[in-house]
């Protein structure tokens, strides 16, 4: 087995070396691309998707970007832990932004909501902004926040009196629109196009999906780019991780579905939509049904896939729909059944969904405020301290028109919470695939306070690296999501930088979310933090906390 683990090692680094050497794109984490991409697969589309990375991982692994996930097997050689996925903890002040004033209640009714929309943390301002509906699907609002919890909607000079920045739509006189996202990007060449927002609307003849662009998130221009897409819950979002745009583009393909197109341009992916998309992913099997048994017959479907960069990997927030059909929440006057589930990409394009438990979910107790229809919002999640913030929208039990009746809520998550890696008190061993790393400090997310946490490292032979064994780690027993990891005499693994190792983690009675090596002494990750948050000067981790040691 050593021998085996040692060949493999070499394998890879001389693979890798010679796929660079060809021109290959090979990824911040060892992933290496196929040379058709974005991939064409011939399969049904409610088969879950292949995630070619997983059966096949790489020789060895980088860990450079960002704080290391157990949400899949990407990093697990072998392990005796037990993976656990985790609940959200929904705020006890929702819905945080509701329908109160007059011109929120327009179209068909009362709608206060992000319907993707935008909730970014602006590291310039120091302040939570909210792009939303206001009004059915009517006008783009305004609102801000210091804590997150506590929302204004500041009375604008843009239409006097209110937090309306303009009306979207093509056609003057039957400005209609459906999604709306906008997206703070922190490395805009342009000043000017600092904000840019995406959103389907109606030239009176079909959908088009249109870009805008904003200084400040308040005035934004006319439309800079506009191509006809196949559906109205259109989205897009950015992948930092390889610097390019993708349109998650509503189409019909087994019922709702994705189809793909990247650019880094912007509004060359808009222009590529026609030519270059890709059928992508759907409803699958796995997903849930309506639990009424009225409608549990239906196929799930894929309503809208949002996705956001949050540490190491991509997170997407998967809007399956359950039923029923538009003409029968309208003949009962009720709300579909909308729904986020959860999925992570390393690569940007494949999808590992291991849990179908509803993420966001709609509560079907009387009056409600999120009776049905629960949606996810432009920028994913923010990172508030030790915790996420989701924000999403629900709808209310109609009291007009179905659809209508939106209010705004916002869900906590432990960071790095989305699953750990579990001990019973006897405890349990966790050993990850050869990585490779330039940083100098170990650090984990971590809650054991009545059990016990060390760490070793591994050489090319499997054996563990002196000073850096078990015996010699600093015991923690702790709950922390940023916890340095040290040994007696010795916490600086510079000696083994770019070399392939691998970390044995030994855990009794606790939980272990997520591992990192960092440059500093802070326990900064170099991740990306989704929407951002309070202390972050930009798209990634490089703060990490003064408190780390």
């Amino acid at each position: 087995m050593r021998e085996a683990a040692v060949w493999l090692v070499a394998v890879g680094l001389g693979a890798v070396a010679a796929l660079r050497a060809s021109g290959a794109e090979v990824l911040y984490n060892g992933i290496v691309l196929p040379e058709v991409w974005p991939p064409k697969y011939d399969r049904p589309p409610n088969d879950p998707m292949p995630v070619p990375y997983l059966a096949q991982p790489p020789g060895v692994i980088p860990i450079d970007v960002g704080r290391q996930l157990f949400v899949d097997d990407f990093l697990v050689q072998q392990t005796t832990l037990k993976r656990v996925f985790h609940r959200v903890e929904y705020c006890r002040d929702n819905p945080v932004v509701r329908p109160d004033q007059p011109w929120e209640n327009k179209g068909r009714g009362l709608f206060a909501a992000p319907f993707s929309g935008g909730v970014w943390f602006d590291p310039q301002d120091k302040l939570f902004k909210m792009w939303y509906c206001g009004g059915y699907l009517a006008t783009v609002c305004y609102a801000t926040s210091r804590d997150g919890i506590a929302w204004e909607k500041p009375k604008l000079d843009i239409e006097p009196g209110t937090n309306v920045l303009f009306t979207p739509g093509l056609v003057p006189e039957n400005r209609r629109h459906d999604t709306t996202l906008v997206w703070l990007d922190a490395d805009a060449r342009d000043p000017k196009e600092r904000f840019k927002y995406f959103a389907t609307e109606s030239d009176g003849k079909g959908w088009k999906l249109v870009m805008r662009v904003s200084a400040d998130g308040l005035r934004w221009s006319e439309p800079v780019a506009s191509q006809a897409i196949g559906g109205d819950r259109t989205t897009v979002f950015y992948n930092p991780f390889r610097q390019v745009w993708v349109i998650s583009e509503r189409i019909n393909w087994g019922g709702r579905a994705r189809a793909y197109t990247e650019d880094p341009d912007p509004r060359a992916a808009l222009a590529r939509v026609a030519t270059a998309r890709v059928n992508w992913v759907s409803g699958e099997k796995d997903d849930p049904r309506n639990p009424n048994e009225q409608w549990k017959g239906l196929a799930p479907q894929l309503y809208n896939l949002d996705a956001t960069p949050y540490e190491s990997l991509l997170l997407g927030l998967f809007v399956i729909w359950q039923g029923p059909n538009n003409g029968d929440c309208g003949r009962l006057s009720m709300q579909k059944r909308n729904e986020v589930l959860l999925g992570y990409s390393r690569d940007g394009f494949h999808w590992s969904r291991p849990d179908r438990t509803r993420f966001l979910e709609v509560n079907e107790t009387e009056g409600a405020w999120n009776l049905g229809n629960v949606q996810s919002v432009g920028g994913g999640c923010l990172v508030v301290g030790d915790r996420l913030y989701f924000y999403f929208s629900g709808r209310a039990k109609p009291k007009g028109q179905w659809d209508a009746d939106a209010a705004t809520g916002l869900a906590f998550l432990r960071r790095d919470g989305f699953a750990s890696m579990d001990a019973a008190e006897e405890g349990g061993t966790l050993t990850t695939r050869p990585v490779r790393f330039k940083g100098k400090h170990l650090f984990v997310n971590l809650a054991c306070p009545k059990g016990e946490f060390r760490a070793e490292v591994l050489g090319e032979d499997g054996k563990p690296v002196a000073p850096f064994i078990a015996d010699n780690c600093v015991p923690l027993s702790c709950d922390k999501t940023l916890a340095a990891v040290s040994w007696k005499g010795a916490d600086d693994l510079s000696s083994l930088s770019g070399k392939p190792m691998r970390f044995r983690f030994h855990l009794k009675g606790g939980s272990l979310y997520a591992f990192w090596v960092s440059p500093d002494a802070s326990g900064a990750s170099h991740g990306y933090v989704a929407a951002g948050g309070p202390g972050f000067t930009g798209p990634t981790d490089t703060v990490g906390s003064r408190e780390s040691r």
